[in-house]
């Protein structure tokens, strides 16, 4: 068998990688196998040792990829010419939107993966992985807020982005009922006094719980 160039690795180990990211977040950690990530990757199982430790250092590696994603998502939605409110308007929108609720693969990792992390070791390195991710992503809302000075932005984040959080995983949670979309309208309206119900009104579908290998699909949150 001819020998996989540096080059070759690399991509690999990149496609590897960005399938566990999709995966861990649809399905959870410990329901995706090494075989189902090889797989999405489009790469045979044996290969999998080559690149990565254990499934566990993967994991570590797969969180920071994730919030790295959402981090560069956000960033392109705040850099536009726009006053902060705008800004501020437009992570709000996208992150509580049906479609970022229902599409838990391209969705925000802090939802999709909070239950797996927490009930991972204090010390494991998927939890620090996870805490500076969620860090990044505030230090973005934060710089959106407006409230008065550092320290009272920095709270305004916090504050915010746990309304976010806690809707968005409680949408998800009732999906299939009103209150998924009940949900979701209650917190934007919270968050963005004024703006009227938002134009989806129906209540999410569940994510699917089968891991699959599939098209890389469209990031959204």
């Amino acid at each position: 068998m001819p020998r996989v160039s540096r080059a070759q690795a690399r991509s690999h180990r990149e496609a590897i990688t960005d399938a566990s990211a999709r995966l861990f977040k649809e399905h959870g950690i410990k329901s995706v196998s090494v075989a189902d990530l090889m797989g999405a990757a489009g790469l045979t199982h044996g290969g999998f040792y080559g690149h990565f430790e254990s499934k566990d250092a993967l994991a570590g590696i797969a969180v920071e990829h994730a919030f790295a994603q959402s981090v560069e998502r956000w960033r392109q939605r705040v850099e536009t010419p726009a006053a902060p409110t705008v800004h501020r308007a437009a992570l709000v929108e996208a992150y509580l939107s049906a479609q970022s609720v229902r599409n838990a693969a391209t969705g925000c990792p802090t939802v999709a993966l909070a239950g797996d992390v927490a009930r991972e070791p204090a010390q494991a390195p998927i939890r620090a992985a996870y805490a500076e991710g969620v860090e990044g992503l505030l230090r973005i809302l934060a710089s959106v807020e407006q409230a008065g000075s550092a320290e009272a932005d920095r709270r305004a984040a916090l504050v915010d982005y746990a309304t976010m959080v806690g809707a968005a995983l409680l949408a998800r949670a009732t999906a299939g009922t009103p209150l998924s979309a009940q949900v979701l309208a209650a917190a934007r309206e919270r968050l963005l006094p004024g703006s009227g119900p938002h134009t989806t009104t129906t209540a999410t579908t569940p994510p699917t719980t089968r891991a699959t290998p599939r098209r890389k699909p469209r990031q959204e949150s």
